[in-house]
């Protein structure tokens, strides 16, 4: 009887140590079900990295484009005060009736700017912008972190400099009928000028950033991190060539 008696009770302390063995497991496999739930995806983006992104090479470019840009505006100030000298005379620029400087540089989209019964070249005033985007490359390239407004008004310059490249070209090949080559020079270099502006302001500057993340938004990153933005620039100065020839056509070999 007795022996019968201390066998149930082994018997019942193995099941409850088992028991709670497995009960241990069980609470243990829940405590880290639940201390370790499955990570959420990352809302923010990571920064644009590469050479192709750095400050050194979209600064460079921007350097490259307004120091031309700026050597270009030079040289149309320097015929303006030929013609203004010499009204009759002929610029070395002068090719055909399409490829012309003196005819537009005597349009009055050539001085739209008057002030006192004087009028302003417009070389006069891409020399002042230029200086100034020559100045800011530089200050990229010394890899200086500007205030967020100094870069967001740095963009809208370079906007408003490539609208009014912009104008003045559609002026020429649409009402004027001629052409510069070197008004056409300050308008490649002003694109060019602008698309590395841009992307110096979204990779460097990461501007615009969301208020939530910090962070430039994910289309814009993606935009330049898979560098759709090469093939976007090549698009448009495709299609500037393309509506400069198709303007013209064979006007533009004329003897």
């Amino acid at each position: 009887m007795t022996r019968n008696t201390t066998t149930k009770q082994n018997n019942k302390q193995t099941t409850t140590i088992a028991d709670r063995a497995e009960a241990h497991a069980n609470g243990q496999t829940t405590s880290d079900s639940t201390a370790a739930p499955a990570a959420a995806p990352s809302l923010t983006t990571s920064p644009l990295t590469g050479w192709r992104h750095s400050a050194t090479w979209t600064y460079l470019i921007m350097l490259l484009a307004s120091v031309v840009a700026l050597g270009t505006s030079f040289i149309l100030s320097a015929e303006t005060l030929q013609l203004a000298r010499h009204p009759e005379a002929q610029l070395g620029c002068d090719v055909n009736a399409v490829i012309s400087c003196t005819t537009v540089a005597q349009s009055w989209q050539a001085e739209i700017v008057k002030f006192g019964g004087l009028s302003y070249p417009n070389a006069f005033f891409g020399i002042a912008a230029e200086s100034v985007f020559i100045t800011i490359a530089v200050i990229g390239l010394a890899r200086v972190r500007v205030p967020r407004w100094f870069a967001t008004c740095t963009w809208l310059g370079g906007l408003a400099a490539l609208a009014y490249s912009y104008w003045l070209s559609t002026q020429s090949l649409f009402v004027i009928h001629a052409l510069c080559p070197w008004c056409l020079t300050l308008m490649f270099s002003t694109t060019i000028q602008f698309m590395a502006l841009s992307h110096a302001t979204v990779a460097v500057q990461e501007l615009p950033s969301s208020k939530s993340t910090g962070a430039v938004p994910a289309g814009l990153n993606k935009y330049y991190r898979l560098n759709f933005d090469l093939m976007v620039d090549v698009l448009w100065i495709v299609a500037i060539v393309a509506l400069i020839f198709v303007t013209e056509g064979s006007a533009l070999f004329a003897a």
